[in-house]
């Protein structure tokens, strides 16, 4: 049974083309030979999960989630190709380590984690989560993907670290000045004890769907020359980004 609706869940998706990217519950039905409520079931599920949109003709369109899976599986494929050799050249550079995180419920998930050999070790490892607002990358993630926000308040902002940002109203005026600046510090936030810089990462569609980071110990990274590290993130992130086919236009 949850076979069979999967299946005609895809097959309704496969309804939308290039020559019809719109459709009518009675067209998809037809198109189908499906019944017109077991269609019109089948969508409302869809469009409540974002995979379907109706406009308003009261007609429907593919959804923004397939544009954020397809943002998804072009990042995560090219990723390695891309991103290594120009995160590999920060912690060379820097001897810290780097990451690059994904969004997911609230959530960072680390899908890379680079260390120079000099670097001091840092507990976090591939696949791995941390609280979004307690880190450099998922404060990057919030401030330019503002409907993360709802998600993450909802979920509580409770204390990771000494310096944890606790109060809804200073964590948006944070993200407020990531997004003027175009990168985050993250001060000894978390259970990491770190100290780290984080810039993003756009798809060829100008989303920021990653960000990149540079961490290490507090003493050693505010030792060093600051604006230089928030320098070089900045500009791994948009070499990456140009990689993945992001174009800035200019201003």
């Amino acid at each position: 049974m949850v076979i069979g609706s999967v299946k005609r869940a895809i097959d309704i998706l496969s309804c939308f083309t290039v020559e019809e990217p719109v459709l009518g519950n009675a067209e998809i039905a037809e198109k189908l030979n499906l019944s017109r409520s077991t269609t019109h079931h089948l969508i409302k599920t869809l469009c409540d999960q974002g995979v379907l949109m109706r406009d308003g003709s009261r007609k429907y369109r593919l959804g923004w989630k397939i544009i954020e899976w397809n943002n998804g599986v072009m990042f995560q494929h090219d990723i390695y190709n891309i991103a290594l050799p120009l995160v590999k050249g920060l912690t060379e550079r820097f001897r810290g380590t780097a990451h690059i995180g994904m969004y997911d419920k609230g959530d960072v998930i680390f899908v890379l984690k680079i260390s120079s050999a000099e670097a001091d070790f840092v507990p976090t490892f591939l696949g791995s989560r941390k609280p979004a607002y307690s880190t450099s990358i998922g404060k990057v993630l919030l401030a330019f993907n503002r409907e993360y926000l709802k998600e993450t308040i909802s979920r509580g902002l409770s204390k990771q670290g000494p310096n944890t940002i606790t109060e809804v109203n200073a964590l948006k005026r944070e993200l407020e000045d990531i997004r003027r600046k175009g990168y985050s510090i993250s001060n000894n936030e978390n259970d990491t004890s770190t100290y780290a810089v984080a810039a993003p990462i756009q798809s060829y569609s100008g989303e920021t769907i990653a960000a990149v980071n540079l961490v290490g110990p507090i003493s050693y990274m505010q030792s060093i020359n600051t604006k230089e590290i928030i320098a070089s993130i900045v500009n791994t992130g948009n070499a990456v980004s140009r990689e993945l086919g992001y174009i800035e236009l200019e201003q």
